[in-house]
């Protein structure tokens, strides 16, 4: 859908939108969800195997969730998450998960169009974000049934699309598609908006905004919003929108306030070292497989250097494995390191996982030995440099150097979110301001329960960007976000009755 139309409201500046938010995967698509009004209640025979929250759940029986005190209801839970209202969110939709049960979500959904908030999602591509873009040959990591949102069930549709299920994880192409289809079913369409590039979010001070006309506002026809010159204006958000010839048009729209949905995968980490610009150094999977799959290492007898010991490291050590091409696969732990992914992972669920810690374990470089045929793993090793001549230089945690020749390099050592957009690139609204963004090492700093950030009022972020990079624990970030607003509404509507404000409709 159009961004900007000819049927624009354009050179009126008095449309604020209550809610903008940036980024359309999964984090995004949650939150339009319950903001357009949909409600989780308890279900009415369901009973929690946490006998204490279901005490609590049945207090407040005839309330959704969303009307309830989350601190409360997340007191004294525990879970892999270390945002609280993430954790309750995910027990309710997923009782005792993590212990291996499958019960079903204690939850019922009701749409209450009186709750409605307009809002708009804006995004790059389709909706479901980067779950697009993803290597299409890789199973997820978790189960198909974690990765779905309220109100459609993953193994529903999925068995609507395919004959044989073998197992309950997926490919990321077929969430891609149930995340599209989700916003279509739902009902979801007239808020999103995709081919959409932010330029810039900042904050107003000002009541009245000039527009030199060069901007055209965003279309608000289908979004039942009422003009008024006195709506509170937070929030100018700038950017583009691709038409499908490519060309940019600019658009300027005002809002209340802004969530961020962004999500990790903007930016590639990077080791920053001399060579890494070379065209035989990649920085992510699609690139390297890509290579692969066109046959540009097809007989090489030099290896593949994959840097990394992450999950997409181990897809691409499976992905030239797999294609017969050697691989020297270089990281800084040890392979006893309590905190590799690997550990976390049952090995009857990621069996090609665990292959490649077991080759990472038994088939590691020693000074009396030569590469191995097909991998060889160089534990607490990194990177020096990159040559021209298709050489690296490694260096141990000893400090000892070797030189190998390459026929590729793939650096897959996590991704930062890309927040431009924002001033000092969003490093202020971070637990620690002066480091950038990172959804492990330095989160967005929220409001456990409103997931407001601590540094900006009415700007909200969730999902990766506030450590929960899982699909389970991200949608709690919509209810913390959809409570927030939707209390701030409600005390907006009471304070214009009193202010005789006739029937209360604000």
């Amino acid at each position: 859908m159009p961004l900007v139309e000819e049927t624009s409201l354009l050179g009126d500046s008095s449309v604020t939108l209550p809610v903008v938010v940036i980024g359309n995967g999964p984090s995004g698509i949650c939150l339009s969800y319950m903001l357009s009004g949909y409600r989780p209640y308890l279900s009415s025979e369901a009973i929690h195997p946490n006998a204490i929250l279901h005490g609590k759940l049945e207090e407040a029986r005839h309330l959704s969730i969303v009307d309830q005190d989350l601190e409360y209801l997340s007191e004294g839970l525990e879970g892999r998450s270390s945002n609280p209202v993430a954790v309750l969110f995910d027990t309710l939709l997923h009782p005792d998960a993590d212990f291996g049960y499958d019960y079903p979500s204690v939850l019922h959904w009701k749409l209450e169009q009186h709750h409605y908030i307009p809002h708009l999602v804006l995004g790059k591509g389709p909706p479901g974000g980067a779950w697009h873009n993803m290597e299409g040959s890789m199973l997820t990591i978790s189960f198909g049934n974690w990765m779905e949102l309220p109100g459609l069930k993953f193994k529903d549709w999925v068995s609507s699309k395919r004959r044989n299920i073998k197992g309950d994880r997926v490919m990321p192409e077929e969430i891609a598609h149930y995340y599209k289809h989700y916003v279509k079913v739902m009902g979801l369409q007239k808020n999103f908006r995709e081919n959409t590039y932010i330029t810039s979010v900042s904050r107003l001070y000002r009541d009245q905004i000039d527009n030199d006309g060069q901007d055209r506002d965003i279309s608000t026809q289908p979004l039942q919003i009422e003009k008024s010159k006195f709506i509170k204006r937070n929030w100018e958000i700038r950017g583009y929108q691709r038409t499908a010839d490519g060309s940019p048009v600019p658009f300027c729209l005002f809002a209340e306030n802004v969530a961020l949905a962004t999500g990790s995968l903007d930016s590639p980490g990077r080791l920053e070292i001399e060579g890494e610009d070379f065209p035989f150094v990649f920085h992510s999977m699609p690139e390297f497989g890509a290579a692969i799959s066109k046959g540009k290492l097809r007989g090489k007898v030099d290896p593949v250097l994959i840097v990394g010991s992450g999950l997409t490291a181990a897809d691409a050590v499976l992905c030239a494995y797999n294609n017969n091409v050697p691989v020297i696969h270089v990281f800084r732990r040890r392979v006893t390191d309590p905190s590799l992914i690997f550990k976390q992972l049952p090995k009857k669920l990621y069996p090609e996982y665990h292959k490649v810690y077991h080759m990472m374990c038994t088939q590691s470089y020693s000074l009396h030995s030569r590469l191995l045929p097909d991998y060889t793993s160089f534990p607490e090793h990194h990177v020096l440099s990159f040559k021209s001549d298709l050489k690296c230089i490694l260096q141990s945690i000893s400090g000892l150097k070797k030189i190998f020749k390459l026929s590729a390099a793939v650096v897959l050592i996590g991704s930062h979110p890309n927040l431009s957009f924002l001033k000092e690139q969003g490093c202020y609204l971070g637990h620690n301001s002066s480091q950038p963004i990172t959804c492990k090492g330095n989160p967005v700093e929220i409001d456990a329960y409103t997931y407001e950030c601590v540094k900006e009022a009415n700007l909200f972020a969730l999902g990766p960007l506030v450590g929960d990079n899982f699909v389970r624990f991200l949608k709690g970030g919509a209810l913390g976000v959809t409570r927030c607003l939707a209390t701030r509404q409600k005390k907006k509507q009471h304070l214009f009755v009193e202010r005789g404000g006739g029937d209360g409709i604000a």
